[in-house]
């Protein structure tokens, strides 16, 4: 028996876009994320972008865009996770968790200092996405699913105010 291809965790290029956005329809079941991304990369928000690779196909992919949190001493910058998608066949076979870990990685060596997501609660806390975190930030999502990560320690400390998402989230 042939032994599966490995999974590879890179940055997206340029010519992954087509499989990029086949992976986020297949994965959410509509187009809306895949258009989001088309989005924020024509409104230059996206900060960065990987893609999960076996063999010559992408199965993974996950995106990541500037924000900001205003608060009374002016803008915070930070970062807004969404979106990540697998595709449904190789959902469950930890290839969301590489490509989070290589996304927080890869933004705390670029000094990176916020995370922000809105995502499932029991699935991101394994990240270090806390809810409490995210207490002080208003925000128009439920407070279970919006969490941050302070990429390093102490980053959300005294900082009270609105995320402010590009405006590709139409929000």
């Amino acid at each position: 028996m042939e032994a599966a291809a490995p999974l590879l965790v890179r940055a997206e290029q340029p010519y992954d876009r087509e499989q990029v956005r086949t992976v986020n329809e297949a994965a959410f079941g509509r187009s809306d994320e895949a258009d989001l991304i088309e989005r924020l990369r024509l409104e230059g928000a996206v900060v960065a972008s990987f893609v999960a690779e076996v063999g010559n196909q992408i199965v993974g992919h996950i995106s990541f865009s500037r924000m900001t949190i205003e608060t009374s001493q002016g803008p915070v910058a930070a970062i807004s996770l969404a979106p990540m998608a697998v595709l449904p066949e190789h959902q469950r076979r930890q290839v969301g968790s590489q490509l989070v870990r290589h996304g927080v990685k890869e933004l705390r060596a670029r000094a990176e200092r916020i995370v922000i997501v809105l995502g499932h609660k029991n699935y991101y806390p394994r990240f270090g996405f806390s809810a409490d975190k995210a207490r002080h930030l208003v925000s128009p999502f439920p407070p279970e699913s919006f969490m941050a990560l302070e990429l390093f320690q102490g980053a959300l400390e005294g900082i009270r105010g609105d995320v402010r998402y590009p405006s590709a989230f139409g929000l």
